[in-house]
């Protein structure tokens, strides 16, 4: 449920796109079934096969058979039976038995908390568009279609189970991306209004309510359903809408998406464990120092994580609480203090979404903290807990009041860089162009969004080699460092969010600095003031008694940014 891939142990191989890796997509779609010849050969050649098509299928899978054999699979897989072939396969197997043996069994539980758990476990197979190397245009055309519909219904599933156990802040992100991508699906819209709307968000939710019905009409000629339509009505008369108990389920069939980054119960409790970043390379120091810290028996257990937008954070955070979560018998918990568009969460929202007391020590993440005046209000709710904070900012504040430590991340070492890519993209891949990945990684800043970018990249497009995506990167990062499905997988989004949360004097000096080299003296024309602000807002790194250092990444943004948006690098003040 993504590109077709083959694992075999650590070791993940994309296929390139061919006759032979589009019948391999047309036999597991069907898996544990005799598909008919005529169906393969419809899937392999489309309209167009060549008059020995049934000798050609045979060396297709004469082909799987020796790939299969080099990766230790057994070459009987591919059975040949009467009328066809049949691929056997099973939850250990394919990704796509697993998503629905978990998908069904998810229905069948009788607790909704059990249920959202194991729906959230089946998103979580799914690793992009579905056969996107798969050539096959009848393929193309009926299956994956077929594929996302069962994706989204698990989808929309899940939204409800969220809604009914109260969890209208918790679900936003997963609602606002649905609603953007899939307009005409309305139970995305009416889920999304409806969660807007209970966390206080009135005109947003009438806002989202007008952009779909303005957008059904004037493309399909028709009105909002009824389930909107009530919707709307309820706001305007400002009417309480108390958590409705979720929607039956439904028999779903489909495959898997991002893991919750944390699990709540109906009453706010934690309940289900974090699971690793996938391809997590890296900060080993930062991490035992922070799991001694979160795990001590005594002391203060806060560990504030700042440094650079797009610089790992969130991800170091996710990866220790994985690691440190057996440590912890109460659970995990994440609270996102920032919304998909950069805003931050009020503080009385956020201490209404703070886990209930719970049997045995917790661990809290509060992901994306906007400053100390966010934090500071939320560590006495969170009583006995130990809590870890990302924040650009260092934070302070909270430390000198509460202990702790603060990890300021830098950016990857070269090693680890190449050690994500690997991770990412397939060793086998990485390994045929080492020095083209170390340049890659250079292009990329080093920097763990943009290495994640890069890799998306490669994985979309099998054909594609490292040195080339290095290059075509190369000519324009700012611009080209972008996944376009996902603002939040952009370094102009990420950065430019960032940037224009400033207030324009420190924009000014940002833009004035990027004109610069990588090292930044108050004699250089900004005062130390402005120069302090900005490595409090994690734009600018270091200070006395070394120099204050500029990222490269950040340096060529800044210099893209004045190129592109602004018509002259600001005169420093006199």
């Amino acid at each position: 449920m993504g590109p077709l891939s083959i694992a075999h142990g650590p070791e993940t191989v994309v296929l390139k796109p061919s006759k032979p890796t589009s019948l391999l997509a047309a036999l597991l779609l069907h898996p544990n079934t005799v598909v008919s010849a005529a169906y393969l050969l419809r899937a392999v050649w489309d309209e167009e096969p060549p008059a020995t098509a049934r000798a050609a299928l045979q060396t297709c899978v004469l082909r799987l058979r020796r790939l299969f054999a080099e990766y230790g699979i057994s070459a009987t897989t591919i059975e040949a039976v009467p009328g066809g072939y049949r691929m056997r396969s099973d939850t250990e197997t394919l990704d796509l038995v697993h998503f629905r043996t978990l998908a069904a069994g998810a229905a069948a539980a009788g607790d909704p908390g059990e249920e959202l758990y194991r729906l959230r476990e089946a998103l979580s197979l799914w690793q992009g568009q579905p056969l996107a190397n798969v050539a096959s245009r009848m393929l193309q055309h009926d299956a994956v279609p077929a594929l996302e519909q069962e994706r989204l219904r698990v989808l929309e599933r899940v939204c409800d189970l969220e809604l009914a156990a109260g969890n209208c802040h918790q679900v936003l992100v997963d609602l606002y991306e649905s609603a953007r991508r899939h307009p005409v699906r309305e139970r995305f819209t009416e889920q999304l209004v409806e969660a807007l709307y209970r966390t206080g968000r009135q005109a947003e939710a009438l806002a989202e309510y007008r952009t779909v019905r303005d957008r059904l009409r004037d493309e399909l000629g028709i009105d909002p359903g009824p389930g909107l339509r009530r919707l709307e009505l309820a706001i305007l008369r400002a009417e309480e809408l108390a958590p409705a108990p979720p929607r039956p389920a439904r028999t779903a069939t489909a495959a898997g998406a991002p893991a919750l980054p944390a699990g709540a119960s109906a009453a706010g409790r934690p309940v289900r464990a974090l699971p690793p970043v996938p391809a997590f390379a890296g900060r080993d120091a930062d991490r035992r120092a922070m799991a001694a810290r979160l795990t001590a028996a005594g002391g203060p257990r806060l560990v504030v994580v700042s440094g650079a937008p797009g610089i790992g954070k969130s991800a170091l955070a996710r990866q220790t609480a994985h690691e440190v979560q057996e440590a912890f018998p109460g659970g995990v918990f994440t609270l996102q203090l920032a919304r998909p568009d950069g805003t931050p969460v009020a503080v009385e929202e956020a201490a209404r979404l703070l886990p209930e007391a719970a049997p045995g020590r917790c661990l809290i993440v509060l992901d994306g903290a906007a400053g100390a005046w966010q934090v500071l209000p939320l560590l006495p709710v969170a009583q006995d807990a130990a809590v870890l904070v990302t924040s650009r900012r260092q934070l302070a504040a909270v430390v000198a009041t509460h202990g702790g430590a603060v990890h300021r991340l830098d950016v990857l070492r070269p090693a680890e860089a190449y050690g994500l890519l690997a991770g990412l993209v397939g060793p086998e891949r990485i390994a045929a162009e080492p020095a083209a990945t170390r340049e890659l990684a250079s292009v990329c800043g080093h920097f763990p969004l943009a290495l994640r970018i890069a890799a998306g990249r490669l994985l979309t497009r099998p054909g594609l080699s490292v040195a080339d995506c290095a290059a075509w990167l190369a000519e324009d990062p700012p611009a080209r460092l972008a996944l376009a499905e996902d603002a939040g997988l952009s370094v102009p989004e990420v950065l430019g969010q960032a940037l224009d949360a400033l207030a324009p004097e420190l924009r000014e000096a940002f833009f004035r600095l990027g004109a610069g080299g990588a090292a930044a003296e108050p004699s250089a024309g900004e005062s130390e003031s402005v120069l302090e602000q900005l490595v409090e807002a994690g734009l600018l790194e270091d200070g006395p008694p070394g120099p204050y250092r500029l990222h490269d990444l950040l340096r060529i943004y800044a210099r893209w940014r004045v190129r592109t948006h602004e018509t002259a690098v600001p005169a420093a003040p006199r």
